[in-house]
């Protein structure tokens, strides 16, 4: 564990600025001493971490949150997107470089203002914060995670886990038979109930990312066995197909 002052200057952020983080909710402290000292470690440093990637790409402190606390965000990925984004700066800061250049030599002889045309950074940067889902769906699982209690959020993961598990006892059928796709039916209406509306879309892409996501692989394929995962995936694709005709 770190205090704030440690971590202020292992990471050179102001403890000002610290504080401010965890005033609004972006950076909380891991415990807070009887005495009042905030403590942090290694998992909010990594956050702290996250954080300062993306201030350098110019997210906003709020957008940060989103895409921190969202329940789709994957750290692996989110590292993928911010190198991405870092290059495309790179490679907007060589060619004003270059082009402050010519005009130092004064080979310039026409105005040219494509050196300085951002589109492609803030193109990508939209892409970015769509796929952590800054979005309606987000708030509305904010929003119902906020009414729920520590144990009540436990009770719930723990029943989707469950559902996993049953799912993954049906391996022996084809994802096709009714039996394994009134266990999705199942599913899409308890993650509506619990965590946000989830459409037919959604659902689809939660079923990507069940297989694609190693975190979550990892762990439905631990509640139902080896499998299990991508057996829900077919499942969801199946059921989704169906409800298009």
């Amino acid at each position: 564990m770190r205090t704030v002052n440690e971590v202020s200057k292992l990471t050179g952020v102001s403890v000002r600025t610290l504080h401010h983080y965890d005033a609004i909710g972006l950076l909380k402290p891991t415990k807070i001493t009887e005495v009042g000292y905030r403590l942090y470690d290694d998992t909010a440093i990594r956050r702290l971490q996250n954080i300062l990637l993306f201030r350098e790409l110019q997210f906003p402190l709020k957008q940060i949150k989103s895409i921190l606390d969202s329940p789709m965000f994957d750290q692996k990925e989110a590292l993928k997107q911010q190198i991405k984004l870092l290059e495309l700066q790179r490679k907007h800061i060589d060619e004003l470089i270059s082009f402050a250049r010519d005009i130092q030599k004064g080979g310039v002889d026409k105005m040219n203002f494509n050196a300085f045309d951002k589109t492609e950074i803030e193109q990508y940067s939209e892409e970015v914060k769509k796929r952590w889902g800054s979005t309606k769906t987000y708030k509305e699982y904010e929003q119902k995670i906020k009414e729920k209690t520590n144990e009540e959020r436990t009770a719930i993961a723990n029943e989707l886990l469950s559902l996993f598990a049953e799912m993954g006892n049906l391996r022996k059928y084809s994802p096709e038979e009714k039996e394994v796709q009134e266990k999705i039916r199942k599913l899409q209406a308890f993650i509506t109930e619990n965590y946000y509306n989830c459409t037919d879309e959604i659902l689809n892409g939660l079923g990507q990312m069940y297989v694609c996501d190693e975190r979550m692989k990892q762990n439905i394929d631990k509640a139902g066995g080896d499998g299990t995962a991508e057996f829900v995936k077919q499942a969801i694709c199946i059921y989704c197909k169906d409800r298009e005709i």
